[in-house]
């Protein structure tokens, strides 16, 4: 397996699973952690637009989202490291990019353009992971 693991293909799949599993676990464990903060600062955010009174119920799942993504990704870097099959690494790198997309719709409401402009090469990088790991 380790032969496999270091092709191109192979090494790239593991590598940008696990390049969302960090971006995603951080993400998401800091809402955890840090709730009431991220609560603060998105009310704040959000206290212009029409989705001021969704700003909890959209935290709890973003935050769901992206804890879930970020295990997905890991399980399926592992996953893909021993023994090549992809199911996990998929679903991880799917949801990613589901989670970017509603990031990125937020941003847009909150008319906060240039956050939702810094959101288009993650979105990116996991279009670019589903599309690699159909290889």
């Amino acid at each position: 397996m380790l032969h496999q693991l270091l092709s191109p293909v192979p090494f790239a799949q593991v590598l940008t699973a696990l390049l969302l599993a960090i971006l995603f676990l951080q993400s998401g464990l800091d809402k955890v952690f840090d709730y009431s903060g991220n609560l603060s600062w998105l009310q704040s955010h959000f206290a212009k637009s029409p989705l001021r009174s969704q700003v909890k119920v959209m935290l709890i799942v973003v935050t769901v989202a992206e804890v879930l993504a970020g295990v997905l990704a890991l399980v399926g870097a592992g996953q893909l490291a021993m023994t090549g099959q992809k199911s996990w690494a998929m679903w991880g790198a799917q949801l990613a990019a589901l989670d970017i997309v509603l990031l990125f719709l937020g941003q847009r409401v909150a008319k906060d353009y240039a956050g939702a402009a810094a959101l288009v090469p993650y979105f990116i990088l996991c279009i670019g992971n589903v599309l690699l790991l159909t290889l």
